[in-house]
Formats: structure tokens, sequence, C-alpha cells
């Protein structure tokens, strides 16, 4: 029975190109994640967009003399262009400066101060003398009072994942002009979250789907005991506060962000002309609503953005769960735009196809754990596991049927215990790879996957059908008819992580109708490929990087990035 998914990948600020661990934290995840449920015959709408209000914006445009929006807009085009490139399949990557997301917005801002969740007061906020504006949250910097880490940002600490207030900076300055800023008081309207503690612990508590990272985290968080939120700003690129007396605010960015999920679905049945479709997702209590984000933002997603639901009263589906990764280090760093360390998207695509970025980015995942990119593991999962690994079987197979059978899968001549033992393990696995998803697990289900292909490999050089074509030409047959199958299932789940060579080996298998049909992934126990199935003359679907490739890395990523550098608009240069 098909299942209905909301799939929101977290949204990207846009001040800058995505680096390798954004897009495999969030984008990339959640769109493996939705092609998957999809090929299962699930239902999903898969959205995210650009998160283009506050103050990384702010502050990025100040320092190019421009204004925000005009930044935004030609950062917004490239990235989503970008996105396309590397075969991300949203149904609607929309951004915070569309009218249907500030409505909405507005609209439940005001929903949520009717229900009594959200009171004035007067608030310290720093001031900058020398620049002669306030400051809001990522407009000063200073050292964490909890975990010591500098800098961190007036809102939240990137090291320990705290969320701040900054007065609780220590040493504090402004991030514009380096100067010492005066702390003022003003009025700000704020999220009276201990009201809705008690319904968000009893949330977390009960939903067995939360990953243990994200549920440790929140339940330490609501320890501590919540405290109101401050859901106004005095800057002004974002939304304007609907709330009466609150003419000269905004909405505080993560708000305002963290409601688009909501919004884009809005938008995407409204653009279909399907005005009160979104209700059937947002509105039916078994919609399954899942995130993919990185670590820095589980408090934003599992406590924020449920009480938001709640305070709305509008009977909004809860998070079903929230797949949180860890960091991907670069070469055991942190990724640093400012130091050059680490690959950005545009940068990636100079180097390579998108999709053998998609599998290495996929095998190394940080599911549980911190994980490490480097040029050596990245050359060892493309040329090994996906070239050697997945691709040699495939090519062995489906050459050997083409030669040896004139391209016509054979009809099996009985089977063996090894032929048996292979079969289980496929029909084994595809349950365990099912479970897997099921759990947001892509790297080990992957991991499954590319099993497959190993225990695939160890069955052709048991058979060694190019013996037995002569001697013994039924047994031949069966183990081109079961490798067959086998190529079948590698195309099948390998489509999620690599699209666009899945529907190459999908072609050479000779069919003619969509691979990406509701089902697929049942329809592999069935051994869909049958005898007298005619197949194409094969070709090698995946290509090594060359021996000297760690030798000339230095030399190929700064080409790269001269490259990437010269398409980008001026604004992300």
């Amino acid at each position: 029975m098909a299942r209905k998914w909301v799939v929101g990948a977290a949204w990207p600020y846009i001040n800058a190109v995505p680096h390798l661990g954004t897009l495999v934290g969030c984008v990339l995840s959640a769109d493996v994640f939705s092609r998957y449920m999809r090929l299962r015959g699930d239902e999903v709408v898969f959205v995210s967009g650009s998160d283009e209000h506050g103050t990384p914006i702010e502050v990025e445009a100040m320092k190019k003399g421009v204004e925000p929006r005009v930044m935004t807009d030609q950062a917004h085009e490239y990235v989503s262009k970008l996105f396309m490139e590397w075969g991300i399949g949203f149904d609607n990557y929309t951004r915070t400066e569309s009218p249907v997301h500030k409505d909405f917005v507005r609209k439940t801002m005001m929903e949520i101060y009717g229900n009594g969740y959200i009171f004035e007061q007067n608030d310290i906020v720093p001031y900058c003398p020398n620049d002669k504006m306030y400051l809001p949250d990522r407009f000063i910097e200073g050292t964490c009072p909890y975990c010591g880490y500098r800098p961190a940002r007036g809102d939240q600490c990137d090291n320990c994942g705290r969320l701040l207030h900054p007065t609780e900076l220590i040493d504090p300055y402004c991030v514009i002009c380096g100067s010492k800023p005066v702390f003022k008081e003003t009025k700000h309207w704020f999220f009276n979250l201990p009201l809705l503690e008690k319904k968000i612990l009893e949330w977390v508590k009960n939903n067995p789907n939360l990953p243990d990272n994200v549920r440790n985290f929140t339940l330490s968080w609501i320890g501590e005991g919540l405290k109101p939120r401050s859901l106004t700003r005095d800057n002004k690129w974002g939304i304007p506060a609907p709330f009466p007396g609150a003419e000269d605010k905004t909405i505080y960015v993560w708000f305002d962000a963290l409601l688009g999920y909501i919004s884009a679905t809005i938008e995407y049945f409204r653009k279909r002309g399907e005005e009160e479709k979104w209700i059937e997702y947002w509105k039916d209590q078994s919609t399954r609503v899942v995130f993919f984000i990185g670590k820095d933002n589980i408090p934003f997603h599992s406590v924020i953005f449920p009480a938001l639901e709640m305070a709305s009263s509008e009977g909004y589906v809860l998070p079903w769960n929230i797949a949180s990764t860890e960091y991907l280090l670069f070469e055991g760093e942190k990724f640093s735009k400012s130091r050059g360390i680490g690959v950005w998207i545009d940068e990636a695509l100079e180097i390579m196809e998108a999709d053998y970025w998609r599998f290495a980015l996929i095998r190394l995942r940080p599911e549980q754990r911190d994980a490490n990119f480097s040029w050596r593991e990245l050359y060892r999962i493309v040329n090994r596991e996906l070239c050697d690994d997945i691709g040699n079987f495939i090519h062995r197979i489906l050459s050997f049927i083409y030669k040896r059978y004139d391209g016509v899968v054979p009809e099996p001549g009985g089977f063996t215990s090894i032929d048996r033992e292979l079969l289980d393990k496929l029909y084994k696995t595809v349950d365990e790879i099912d479970e897997l998803y099921e759990k947001t697990r892509l790297r080990q289900a992957l991991e499954k996957t590319l099993s497959l292909s190993w225990a695939g490999n160890q069955y052709l050089n048991r058979k060694a059908p190019w013996d037995k074509i002569k001697s013994d030409p039924g047994d031949a047959a069966t183990t081109m008819y079961i490798g067959a199958n086998l190529v079948y299932a590698l195309a099948v789940l390998l489509a999620p992580v690599i699209p666009r060579k899945a529907e190459e080996i999908w072609s050479i298998l000779g069919f003619k109708e969509p691979l990406w049909k509701p089902g697929r992934i049942q329809s592999i126990k069935e051994l869909p490929v049958k005898p007298g199935h005619k197949i194409e003359k094969p070709w090698p679907v995946f290509k090594k990087l060359p021996p000297d490739f760690l030798d000339k890395i230095d030399d190929i990523l700064a080409s790269a990035r001269e490259k990437a550098r010269a398409k980008r608009p001026e604004v992300l240069r």
C-alpha cells in the first residue's frame, strides 16, 4: 500500500555555493531517499529552497556592496542550476522570498500570536557605535561561554551546537568592523517555548523513529529547560513581522525558513492547479515527514519546528524522522571557504561527472560519526568499488550474453546449490536495504548494494561459465539467467544514488519501459529478466580515474576552481 512522504532538505544559505559537506548532509541524502521511496511505489513530495533572509546574507551583501535581493536573485538562479546538474530531483526548490512563503509565515505567526504563544518584552540587543546599527545575531561573534569555541555566533555555537543569546558571548565583537558593541534595550516579540515543553518532550519520547543523535541531543536540550526565543530582529532584510506595533521588525530567519517546508508544499500543489492537495500531506496523520539536516540544525528541527506546529493549532503532521548527519571533514579539517579547504559543488563538477560524486559521497556519508573525505579514498571508491566491483560484474554478464547467446537471455538449465545461495543472498539483501532506507541509513544501504556485486563476481568465478558453456551448457545458461537478473537488481538499487548511470545500465539491459516506475524494488524478487529477453550491445558504463590522478590532484583542483569561479555570478565569486 502506497504511503505518503514529505521529504525536506535543510534550506541552504544562499550567500555562497554549497560545499560537498552541505550537499551530502541534506540535499543529496534527501534526493537519494526520495528516489528510493518512489521506486517502492510511495507518494513523495520532496521540497527545499534557498534560505535568503537573515544576517549571513546581509553581511555578505554588505561586503560586496549590493542589495541583498540582488545577491539572492543571482545566487538562487545559479545554485538551482547546480542542483539540476547534480541530478537532484526536487518537486519544488523555492526560496524564502517567494510570495507564497512570505504570506504563509505571516499568517502562521498571527495564528500563534492569537493562540497566546507570543509575547512582547524588552530585550538587550548589541549595538555597534561605529556602524551606528543594531547587530542581529550573526553580526556579532565572540567566545562560547559553554565550550570556549571562538568564533561563536550570537545565535548559536557551531562547535557545541548550543543556541545562544548575544549577551552570553565572551569578548564579543562586531563582524562588520571588529569593534566592541554596546548593549541597548529595545522591544521584541518572543515565542513562549516553555508553554510547549511538556508536549515536545512527550513527542520526542514517543517517537521511535528519531535516531539516537537527534533524540539524545534534544532530550539534553529540553532537560536544561526551554527558554522563550526571540521571534523578531531589527534588521530590514527579511519577512516583516505581522504583530501589532512591530512594523520596524522582521521575523528571525530560523522561524521563517523552518515554515518553508509547509509553504513549499503549498506552492508545489498550487502550481499544479491542486490548491488544497497539500492538506493531504501536512494534515493527514498517516503522512511521514522526514527532514535531512546537518547536526548543527538539530534543535531547530526537533524543538522549534514541532513547537511552531503545535502552537498554530492547525493539526500539522509532526516529523516522523529527522535524519541528521555528523560532519564531513576534508582531509581531516573542517570545510572553510576563507582558507580554501574543501571542494564546492560547482568545482566538483569540473573534476568528474555528478554520479561519480554522488556514489562516493553516499559511501562516505557521516551517519553516526564524523567522516573524512580524502582524495585517496575517492580514488579507491571510484576505481575499485564503482568500476571494478560493480562495473566489471555488469560488463562481464552482459558481454557474455551478447557474444555467446546473440544478446538473448538463455533458458536456465536447472539450479545448483551455488545458484540458490546467490538467489537467497539477493532476496535477503533487498529486504535489508529496504529496512535500512526506512531508518535513513543510506550509507549502509549502499554498502549492502555493493555487496551484491561482490557476491556476483564470486559467483561468476565459482561457476566459470566460459568453461561450462562447452562442458555443461545448461549450467552456463543458468549462470547467465541469474546474472542478468542480478544486473537488473543493481540497476534498480543503484538508481537512487547514481540515476544517470543506472539509466545507462537499464538501456543496455534492453528494457523499453521507464526505469522509474513504482514497484521496481519489489519486482527484483520476481526475477523479471525472463528467458528470451533481448539485450543491447554492451558498453563500459563506468570509467576509471587516471593512474596519475592522486599525483596531479592539486593541479586538477586548482584548474577546477578557476573554471568554476569564472562561471559563477559576480556576487558568489
